[in-house]
C-alpha cells in the first residue's frame, strides 16, 4: 500500500544510533543500528539491521542482529539470519535460512496471558455454585 510511511535505506549506506518511529515499512538494503517501533521491516539479501525492533511483520532475508519482537509474522528466507532475543507471534522459515539465540515462540503480551489465566478460574465457578 503507497498511502503508508516507508524508509528505504540504499546499498551502502549505514545509519547509526537511530530511533525510527511512525514508519509503517522499513525497508534495508545497507546497515541500520537502530531501535525501532513499526508496521513491517523487510531487510534485503545484503542488509542487516543490528539493535531493537518491535514489529508486525519481519522478512528478513539479510541479517538481524539484537532484539526482534514480531507481533504477527517472522519470515526468514533462504540467505536470511536472524540471531539474538527473538519473539514472534507464526515463524516461517525457508531451507536456509538461519535463527539463532533466545527464541520465544507465541506471542501474546503478558497482560493478556495473565487474563486468559485469571478467566479460566470464573468460567469454572459457575458450574460449582450450581453444584
Amino acid at each position: 500500500d503507497s498511502s503508508g510511511s516507508k524508509l528505504t535505506v540504499g546499498p551502502n549506506i549505514k545509519l547509526k544510533g537511530v530511533e525510527i518511529t511512525d514508519c509503517d515499512t522499513l525497508v534495508v538494503e545497507g546497515t541500520v543500528e537502530a531501535t525501532m517501533d513499526s508496521r513491517v521491516i523487510q531487510i534485503s539479501e545484503n542488509g542487516a539491521f543490528k539493535g531493537s525492533a518491535e514489529i508486525d511483520i519481519a522478512e528478513i532475508h539479510g541479517e538481524f542482529n539484537g532484539t526482534l519482537t514480531v507481533r504477527q509474522k517472522l519470515v526468514i528466507y533462504s540467505s536470511g539470519k536472524v540471531n539474538g532475543k527473538i519473539r514472534y507471534g507464526k515463524l516461517v522459515v525457508e531451507e536456509g535460512g538461519q535463527l539463532a539465540g533466545e527464541i520465544e515462540a507465541g506471542f501474546s503480551s503478558s497482560s493478556s496471558s495473565s487474563a486468559q489465566r485469571a478467566a479460566a478460574p470464573l468460567r469454572a465457578e459457575p458450574a460449582a455454585l450450581a453444584a
